[in-house]
């Protein structure tokens, strides 16, 4: 079986990207295509590589989460320094996403709240011709 090569276009479209995304990423050395003269050729493993970055950016960790984490398979294929780092960065992101819900849900019901109010107040001024003193 062959190995698929891809030009940046190729990649970027098989991706749903922009080919400015995919060299923003080889830019910040987390894709290391390959050249044939001047023209970059990626491979499957890239391909692997870019689909990890987006899902991670996605998710929100920062680019370098993301590249410590790629570099981390280089270096363990076992992949156990891996996951540990993965399991610790999801723990804190998902705490992060956790007290943002919390703000976000306060801030929907005073929203709501005032929301009530302000309605509350146009009845009243839709009633009376003018705003009743409260």
């Amino acid at each position: 079986m062959s190995e698929q090569f891809y030009t940046v276009t190729q990649l970027a479209q098989s991706l749903g990207i922009t080919a400015r995304t995919v060299r923003f990423y080889d830019d910040k050395g987390l894709v290391t295509p390959s050249r044939a003269g001047t023209t970059r050729v990626y491979t499957q493993r890239d391909r692997a590589r870019l689909i990890l970055i987006l899902r991670g950016k996605r998710l929100g960790f920062t680019l370098r989460e993301i590249k410590e984490y790629l570099d981390l398979y280089d270096l363990d294929r076992t992949q156990k320094e891996q996951l540990k780092m993965l399991l610790k960065g999801v723990r804190k992101r998902i705490e992060r996403l956790e007290g943002q819900s919390i703000a976000l849900k306060q801030t929907l019901e005073e929203l709501h709240e005032i929301e009530g109010q302000a309605l509350s107040a146009l009845k009243d001024v839709d009633a009376t011709g003018e705003r009743q003193a409260g």
